[in-house]
C-alpha cells in the first residue's frame, strides 16, 4: 500500500501550468459550459420546484447527455453537439424516481425506484426509445434500484438493488430488512433480454450486518466481472456474471485520519485526529481489470475523507488519507459548517485520455472534483489539477473520443437565492489549468492556510501584487490575509488572526479592510442591529499590523438608531494627518434613507467626528441592490455596486467612480441634506464573472488597487455553505 501528500504536488503542478504557455503546457481540462438543469422543463413544469441533475450518462455518438432528475420523476436530455452551447433536448416523464441511466444502442435504461416505503421497496428498469423519447417497457426488479451499469463488451447489464435504509429508524442502524441484491440481465442483438434476470444473494458476506446487504454501486470490467460495494456494510464483493458466482468479497477496512478539522466551531483547524474510520464506499470504478478505485463517502458512520485503490483480492494498494480534504482547504473549498464528515468524496470515473489513464474523484461536501494520472500497480496516482463545478457534483462522465468530461450537480438552492442543479462539461486540450485562481500556502506547521468568505480587500501601498483580505463572519475569527497577486494563481502566504486582549475577537463581522497611513489597518465590520438574538453593530475598527485591536468606534447614536441588518460593507482612507478621513460604505438604505440612496459614513480621526454623504444606487429589476466595497483613487473613491442575483439572473455587478472634490460630508444630526455623488461607470463586471463558463457569481465583494497601479476583484464564497465554494480572483490589469 502506497500514499502520498499531494498538496505539495498539485501547488507545483498549478504554478508551473499558470506559467507555462499554451504551446508548452500539459493538457488540462478547462470548463467550456454550464446547463442549468431548469432550462429543461417540460411544458406546465412548475419552475420554482426544485430540481436536480445526479446520475449522468451519454448517448453512442457522445452528441446527447441524458440525466437523472429525481425530483421532477424524468430524465432530461442535453444536446452537447457543440459542447460549448449545450441546449435543452426534452425530457421522460417517468413512473417513480430515476437513479442512473444506461444507453444501450437507441434505448435508454433508466432504474426506477417506485417504492412506497423504505420497508416496501419496488423499482423497474424503464426502457426508453432515445429517438421518440418515449418509455417502451417496464421490467420489475422486485426492490428499489440503485447503480445500473453495462459490460464494456455490451453482453450484460447490471444492477444495484440497493433497498436503502430508513434513517430515522433506529437512528438509520442495519439491519434494516428487506436485503438487496445485486440483479443482472443479458444482453442481445443491442437489447435486455428481460427473461434472463438473475439475482446474486450477497448476504452472509459482510462483517456489518451480513443479513442486510445495502449495495451501492457497480462496474464491469472487460472480463465480466462486476466488483459491487456495500456502503453501509463496508464491504465489497467481487461477481461473476456468466457464472453468476460470488469470487471475492472483502471488508473496505478502516483508515486512521491525522491532521483533520473535527469540530463544527467555525474554524477550520487542522490539529484533529480520528482512528479505525470505516471508509464506507459508495461509487465504485475498475481501473483495469485486476484494480478498482472507491471513493469513500463516510456517509453513515464513516467520515473517511478520500478514495483507495484495491485488486480484486481485498488487497489495498493505495490510500489517499486526508490529502484530498487538505487540498480542499488549500483551495478555500473545505465545508467547515458541514465538516463532521469532512469533503465527502462520493463520485469516481476512469477514462483513457490521449494515452493517459486518469482517475477522477468527486468530492460532494467541497464541490471539486480531483483529477489524477493512474501511475499503474501501486504506484500511488499523480494528482493533475482540480476542477470547479456546480453545488455537490455527484455524477461524472468522461467522453474521451470528444476529450470532454462532465459532471452532474443535483444541488438546488434556488428557493434561498442560490443557484440551481446544474451540468458542467469540461473540455481536454493543450494550455494551462484556469482553476483554481486562488490558493494558500502552508502555515508555520506545514499546512494548508486555512481560507474562504473572502470579503474586502487592501493593498499595500509600497509592494506591488501585496494585497490583504479579511474574511467575514461565517468563520468565527476573523482573520487578515496577506495575498501574492503576483503568481499565477494568486497565493495566500500568511494569515493573522484579529485579537483582542490576547484573544480572537469575538462577534466581528469584518466586510472591509484599508491600510492605515501610519501603519496597521482601518477595518469594517458589520453589524445587525435586528437580531432577536445578540444583535451588533456595525463597527470601525482600528488594528495594528499584528492583528491586535487598538480603538473600537462606535457609530454616534443618532445614525445607529437608523441602522438595519445592511451594515458596513466596504472602507477606505483618504487624506493623511489632521485631513485624513475614514470612509465607510453602508449597503443598502437605512431607515433615514430615500429609496435608492446608500451611506457613506466620513470618520475623521483626529476630530472623532462623523458625517456622511449620500451615494446614488441603480435600480433593481429583482432582488436588491447595494455597494460591497469602496477603494480610495486618485481624488475620490471606486465603488462596487452589484445586485444580489446569481446566474442567469444576475444584471449588475459593476465598478463606479465617484469624485470627492469639494465634497463636504454633513454633520450627523443635523438638519442640512447630504450632498448626492455623482458616479461614473469604471467597470462592467458581468463579462468578467461569465468568463469562466461556470455561472456568474453572486457576490463579488473586493476590490484593490495596487501599487503598480493594477486592479483586482474577488469573489466571496459564503464558507461553501449554500455554495460551490467558487472563488474567482480575477486581475482587471490598469486602472486609469
Amino acid at each position: 500500500m502506497r500514499s502520498i501528500l499531494m498538496a505539495g504536488v498539485c501547488l507545483a503542478v498549478l504554478a508551473s501550468a499558470g506559467a507555462a504557455s499554451a504551446q508548452n503546457a500539459p493538457q488540462s481540462f478547462n470548463r467550456v459550459a454550464t446547463f442549468h438543469v431548469v432550462d429543461n422543463l417540460p411544458a406546465g413544469a412548475d419552475a420554482k420546484k426544485s430540481t436536480a441533475a445526479e446520475i449522468i450518462t451519454v448517448t453512442e455518438d457522445g452528441n446527447t447527455l441524458i440525466y437523472s432528475d429525481s425530483p421532477g420523476k424524468r430524465i432530461g436530455f442535453i444536446d452537447i453537439t457543440d459542447p460549448a452551447s449545450p441546449k435543452p433536448a426534452g425530457t421522460v416523464a417517468l413512473d417513480g424516481e430515476p437513479t442512473t441511466t444506461v444507453v444501450i444502442g437507441g434505448k435508454a435504461y433508466v432504474g426506477v425506484n417506485t417504492s412506497e416505503s423504505k420497508s416496501n421497496p419496488s423499482g423497474h428498469l424503464a426502457v426508453v426509445d432515445i429517438a421518440s423519447r418515449k418509455v417502451e417497457d417496464k421490467v420489475d426488479l422486485g426492490g428499489q434500484p440503485d447503480s445500473v451499469t453495462k459490460s464494456p463488451d455490451g453482453s450484460f447489464l447490471a444492477i444495484a438493488i440497493e433497498n436503502e435504509r430508513d434513517e430515522d429508524v433506529n437512528d438509520g442502524v442495519i439491519p434494516q430488512m428487506p436485503a438487496g441484491n445485486l440483479t443482472y440481465f443479458q444482453v442481445k442483438d443491442g437489447r435486455v433480454v428481460d427473461a434472463s434476470k438473475k439475482v446474486v444473494d450477497l448476504t452472509g458476506l459482510a462483517a456489518v450486518a451480513p443479513e442486510d446487504p445495502e449495495p451501492e454501486y457497480v462496474d464491469i470490467n472487460s472480463r465480466n466481472e462486476v466488483v459491487v460495494t456495500l456502503q453501509e456494510n463496508n464491504h465489497i464483493v467481487v461477481v461473476d456474471l456468466p457464472t453468476g458466482k460470488v469470487t471475492a468479497h472483502f471488508s473496505a477496512g478502516t483508515v486512521d485520519l491525522d491532521k483533520i478539522d473535527t469540530k463544527k466551531d467555525g474554524v477550520i483547524d487542522l490539529s484533529g485526529k480520528m482512528t479505525a474510520v470505516p471508509r464506507e464506499p459508495d461509487t465504485v470504478q475498475w481501473i483495469d481489470d485486476n484494480r478498482f478505485v472507491i471513493a469513500n463517502e463516510g456517509d453513515w458512520k464513516g467520515g473517511t475523507r478520500g478514495f483507495s485503490i484495491f485488486d480484486k483480492t481485498g488487497k489495498l494498494l493505495f490510500e489517499s488519507g486526508t490529502a484530498p480534504e487538505h487540498m480542499a482547504v488549500r483551495l478555500g473549498h473545505y465545508p467547515e459548517k458541514r465538516n463532521k464528515k469532512g469533503i465527502e468524496m462520493e463520485g469516481a470515473e476512469v477514462a483513457t485520455f490521449g494515452g493517459e489513464k486518469l482517475i477522477f474523484a468527486g468530492s460532494e461536501r467541497a464541490s471539486i472534483v480531483f483529477v489524477y494520472r493512474d501511475k499503474g500497480g501501486a504506484e500511488a496516482p499523480e494528482l493533475l489539477q482540480v476542477l470547479p463545478g456546480g453545488i455537490g457534483p455527484e455524477g461524472l462522465l468522461a467522453i474521451p473520443a470528444r476529450n470532454l468530461f462532465v459532471t452532474a450537480s443535483e444541488t438546488d438552492v434556488r428557493e434561498d437565492g442560490g443557484i440551481g442543479s446544474v451540468v458542467t462539461v469540461y473540455q481536454r486540450a493543450p494550455g494551462a489549468a484556469n482553476y483554481p485562481t486562488i490558493v494558500s500556502g502552508d502555515d508555520k506547521n506545514g499546512l494548508p492556510i486555512a481560507w474562504g468568505a473572502l470579503s474586502g480587500f487592501a493593498a499595500d501601498p509600497k509592494d506591488a501584487g501585496k494585497l490583504y483580505a479579511v474574511t467575514d463572519s461565517f468563520y468565527a475569527q476573523g482573520r487578515i490575509l496577506t495575498i501574492d497577486a503576483s503568481q499565477k494563481p494568486a497565493k495566500i502566504t500568511a494569515a493573522t488572526v484579529v485579537t483582542k486582549d490576547g484573544q480572537p475577537a469575538k462577534g466581528l463581522d469584518l466586510e472591509g479592510i484599508a491600510i492605515r497611513p501610519e501603519g496597521g489597518f482601518w477595518l469594517a465590520s458589520e453589524g445587525n442591529p435586528e437580531k432577536k438574538e445578540n444583535p451588533t453593530q456595525n463597527l470601525l475598527i482600528r488594528v495594528n499590523a499584528d492583528g491586535s485591536i487598538a480603538e473600537e468606534i462606535a457609530l454616534p447614536e443618532a445614525l445607529a438608531g437608523q441602522a438595519t441588518r445592511y451594515g458596513f460593507e466596504g472602507v477606505a482612507v483618504t487624506g493623511t494627518g489632521a485631513d485624513e478621513t475614514v470612509w465607510v460604505g453602508v449597503q443598502r438604505e437605512w431607515k433615514d434613507d430615500p429609496k435608492g440612496f446608500v451611506k457613506l459614513i466620513a470618520y475623521k480621526p483626529a476630530a472623532k467626528s462623523f458625517g456622511y454623504v449620500h451615494y446614488p444606487l441603480e435600480k433593481a429589476e429583482k432582488g436588491w441592490v447595494g455597494i460591497s466595497e469602496l477603494t480610495a483613487h486618485k481624488d475620490g473613491l471606486v465603488v462596487i455596486e452589484r445586485d444580489n442575483l446569481v446566474g442567469p439572473a444576475a444584471k449588475l455587478k459593476k465598478l463606479y467612480f465617484v469624485s470627492l472634490k469639494g465634497v463636504a460630508p454633513v454633520a450627523i444630526g443635523g438638519e442640512a441634506k447630504p450632498p448626492v455623488l455623482a458616479k461614473t461607470e469604471a467597470k462592467d463586471l458581468l463579462p468578467l464573472l461569465a468568463a469562466p463558463k461556470g455561472y456568474v457569481l453572486d457576490k463579488v465583494e473586493s476590490f484593490a488597487i495596487d501599487a503598480a497601479g493594477n486592479g483586482y476583484i474577488v469573489t466571496d464564497n459564503d464558507g461553501v455553505d449554500g455554495s460551490s465554494g467558487e472563488t474567482q480572483f480575477i486581475p482587471l490589469g490598469a486602472i486609469n
